[in-house]
């Protein structure tokens, strides 16, 4: 009988997706990826009102998602969504996979079948560093949130992030990335930036005023900009309901995520300078990792992998 290594991944959205992709690629299984990635699409749709359910409520669908005489299938669990009345949202709880590196002998090398089981948890980081699992997936954001130190010199690399992680706060250490890139940008009005002025770092080290953030996203823009950049500078925060880029151009100044742009162009936003990219990563704590881990770790990770970051091993 061999081990089940447990990983813990998101329970929806971009970076399960993305985790799902990383897994068709290197284990084989896109049809179970596609079956999993579908079934979240279709839920979320019908969370946000986009499809109209049927006669089945949630616990009914849940139901039939769920029970099945195939072992290896998905589970699904609910949750409560942010959205208007808190509506219950379908979302992912785990999957067992069996692994095999496509040859004759045993994919570990110790005369035993290895399989992994992905586990859906609302923050996998949070669950690595309880040590919990020795390997997951997580957005590289939440690292920066909760454990990176805040130095006076910007953070503009996630192959930095660990050097940034002091041993004493965390364990956890980013192994690689996967690729679905988003990045926080800087962006301003024309009113805010002179015509011919590149809107970059160097902008914001001679700036004074304020500065539009996501609340959430507070550490991490310290940590990203660095506090000597900060000194004249004050955050604003987006009301409640009203849209980030708009918020930004009433500011003058601000960083929030994008990926093509458009809707800050649409508000009459300059975009700047990429500060910081968003993405999914590999987790491990690094007191968990044994010999088997390693191996699934190894699996996981490769070359072929686009990524904004290069960690070496």
């Amino acid at each position: 009988m061999g081990e089940t290594i447990p990983i813990a991944v998101p329970r929806k959205g971009r970076p399960l997706e993305s985790v799902l992709d990383r897994l068709a690629s290197r284990l084989g299984v896109p049809d179970l990826a596609d079956e999993i990635t579908s079934t979240l699409r279709h839920e979320k749709a019908l969370t946000k009102g986009v499809l109209d359910p049927d006669e089945e409520n949630v616990y009914h669908r849940l139901a039939d998602y769920s029970t099945v005489d195939d072992p290896a299938a998905p589970e699904y669990t609910l949750v409560r969504d942010t959205r208007a009345g808190k509506p219950r949202r379908i979302v992912f709880d785990s999957v067992t996979i069996p692994l095999d590196d496509g040859s004759e002998s045993d994919f570990d090398g110790t005369g035993d079948d290895i399989e992994i089981q992905l586990v859906g948890r609302e923050e996998p980081f949070r669950a690595l560093r309880t040590h919990e699992f020795a390997l997951g997936f997580d957005s590289a954001d939440l690292v920066l949130e909760e454990v990176v130190e805040l130095r006076p010199d910007p953070l503009g690399r996630i192959a930095d992030i660990n050097a940034r992680i002091n041993p004493a706060d965390s364990d956890v250490r980013v192994v690689t990335g996967l690729g679905d890139t988003v990045y926080h940008t800087l962006m301003g009005s024309p009113e805010t930036v002179p015509a011919a002025t590149a809107l970059d770092r160097d902008f914001l080290a001679d700036y004074a005023g304020p500065l539009c953030i996501e609340p959430r996203y507070e550490r991490l823009v310290r940590a990203v900009l660095g506090t000597s950049v900060l000194e004249d500078i004050e955050f604003h925060y987006p009301e409640e309901g009203r849209e980030e880029e708009a918020a930004i151009a009433d500011t003058g100044l601000g960083v929030y995520l994008t990926v093509t742009g458009s809707t800050a162009r649409e508000h009459g936003l300059l975009l700047g300078e990429q500060l910081f990219p968003s993405e999914t990563v590999l987790l491990e704590s690094t007191p968990e990792v044994s010999d088997e881990v390693a191996a699934v770790r190894s699996l996981l990770d490769g070359g072929d992998l686009e990524t904004e970051l290069a960690v070496e091993q």
